[in-house]
């Protein structure tokens, strides 16, 4: 073989050795980044209604070792980012599947749409995720320093989600917990994202072992672990020592007719289900009579503010005294301009007049409005069908012969610290009508009720949840579930109005500062442990 034919194969056996390489290396690359994406698939599974709790250990600690080694250069950053990326697309993709759902409801309309909303909706809260992996790494933190900056950013990003792009606080760590009612009493002092930073603090720690010291780590896993223990064991005792109470005279009825979707505004059934709701209002259940009704979101389907002849028949269905609490949906003025629709809570008294109403204040993106509507055109993609108004914001209004209520409207009671109307008189109950006939029967509904149960233990107030499909219940100012009924039954649900706590809780008085002041000690704590790392290592 001659000198040259010997450098075109020595360049053949090159060239494929660094295509079967690179091959290798994108294999691996795939390999991890799957990985990545089953752990966080596996983070989703502690939340409603699975809730293997001990996958957070293994999810979180999985991630910061999968984070390791990663050198300071562009191509480790991108790969500090797409750790933490590919780990909130599982967490967000198992977690948010049921969005498909509501496409589902009109297929022939919004069917394609549901890859935007089962993969593009995750891609983007991914990169939420990503920041904290890429945040973490560029620190250059290491052991618990890295665990607590892991937490820290966590914690404040699912805070910066919960107000970002009109706000989207749902599934946050936290509400891995809401099988344990124990568990979520600390929310009555730090809000559900602070629950979310002590979560993914001590779930995080295991990745502490495997160093160069075992023998220190172990205290530290351990010590994540004391710390859920002694809130568990503190919310046991909370719950325990608790002095349950009713409203005197205030008898609920929950009316959960359990309408599908794609029948809700049929016009020819909505005259029909208007009146078997009525009837389920007036059934005789033990003798005792409501004195307040309580209708889902939307559950009249007419303009009822303008209706008498079915106001007059809705007052028919209580006790003297009370009041029926319905969802509609309600018109501006036909000659007004603009024509506004809102998505409205009409509060009946016994005269069959309207006592108090409230508008849906926090619209659902692309269900009830589309955002930015000249950037998508004609496309037909609001899957409500219309573009609602928003209204004035959560206040309290006054319901006939119970306490003051503070309205909320299917998601409104996702957002911590943000279920009670500023200034007026605080409310004593709070009262969600939803509509979860959208979601099927998926996770969504549960994840729905987990969130309005940390809201009731954060206010230390009772909550009232009346929904088409369910989860309709009666949840008690410690976030117990006192009444219910399940999910696709169709029944009513009678109960009396739990009585609110007789002072305040911590978060209710000071809100989110709670959480800023809990995340401003830890980050405390981590500068304090960084500067003493420091002065041992300087190298």
């Amino acid at each position: 073989m001659s000198l040259q034919a010997a450098i075109r194969v020595r360049s053949r056996i090159d060239i494929w050795a660094a295509g079967l390489a690179a091959a290798v290396r994108a294999v691996a690359g795939w390999r991890r980044r799957g990985l990545l994406w089953a752990l966080g698939v596996g983070a989703a599974a502690t939340l409603p209604p699975v809730h293997v709790f001990p996958l957070l250990f293994v999810a979180f600690t999985g991630l910061l070792w999968l984070m390791d080694p990663l050198p300071a250069s562009p191509a480790g950053r991108r790969a500090a980012f797409g750790a933490g990326w590919w780990f909130g697309f599982g967490f967000f993709t198992a977690g948010f599947y049921w969005m498909a759902y509501p496409m589902l409801v009109e297929p022939e309309r919004f069917a394609w749409v549901i890859p935007f909303a089962v993969l593009a909706l995750p891609a983007f809260l991914a990169v939420f995720s990503g920041l904290t992996t890429l945040i973490v790494a560029v620190s250059g933190a290491t052991g618990v320093l890295r665990v607590l900056l892991l937490a820290l950013v966590w914690s404040a990003l699912e805070w910066v989600r919960g107000w970002i792009l009109t706000g989207f606080p749902w599934n946050l760590i936290g509400s891995a917990w809401s099988f344990s009612d124990a568990m979520l009493q600390v929310v009555a002092l730090v809000g559900a994202f602070g629950l979310s930073l002590i979560t993914v603090a001590a779930c995080a720690m295991p990745a502490t072992l495997g160093g160069a010291d075992n023998r220190r780590a172990w205290p530290l896993v351990g010590a994540g672990v004391a710390v859920l223990l002694v809130i568990w064991a503190g919310g046991t005792i909370r719950i325990a020592t608790a002095m349950p109470g009713d409203v005197p005279g205030v008898n609920l009825r929950l009316v959960q007719a359990n309408i599908p979707q794609r029948y809700k505004w049929n016009r020819e059934l909505r005259e029909v289900h208007f009146a078997e709701q009525l009837r389920m209002s007036k059934l005789s259940a033990g003798g005792n009579v409501a004195t307040h009704i309580v209708w889902p979101e939307t559950a009249t389907p007419f303009f009822i503010d303008r209706d008498v002849e079915r106001l007059q028949r809705l007052a028919g269905t209580f006790r003297d005294g009370g009041a029926l609490i319905t969802g509609a949906p309600r018109t501006s003025a036909l000659q007004e301009q603009p024509f506004r629709l809102w998505n409205s809570l009409h509060v009946v008294d016994g005269g069959g007049a309207i006592a108090a109403t409230y508008d849906k204040s926090h619209l659902v993106p692309f269900g009830e409005y589309i955002p930015v509507r000249g950037l998508f055109g004609s496309l037909d993609i609001n899957i409500g069908g219309h573009d609602f108004s928003p209204g004035d914001g959560i206040r309290t209004i006054r319901v006939p012969g119970a306490p003051p209520a503070s309205p909320l409207i299917c998601y409104e009671v996702i957002f911590p610290g943000k279920v009670v109307g500023d200034g007026g008189p605080r409310p004593e109950w709070l009262l969600n009508l939803t509509n979860d006939a959208w979601f099927g029967p998926s996770s969504g509904p549960y994840q729905h009720l987990a969130s309005a149960r940390m809201r009731a233990v954060e206010e230390g107030l009772p909550l009232v949840r009346s929904a088409n499909t369910g989860i309709s219940a009666v949840i008690g100012p410690y976030g117990r579930i006192l009444a219910s009924l399940g999910l696709n039954e169709k029944g009513i649900v009678d109960s009396p109005l739990p009585a609110k706590l007789a002072g305040q809780t911590v978060f209710a008085r000071f809100g989110n500062w709670t959480f800023f002041t809990l995340w401003a000690a830890a980050a405390l704590a981590a500068t304090v442990l960084r500067i003493t790392q420091s002065r041992q290592n300087p190298a």
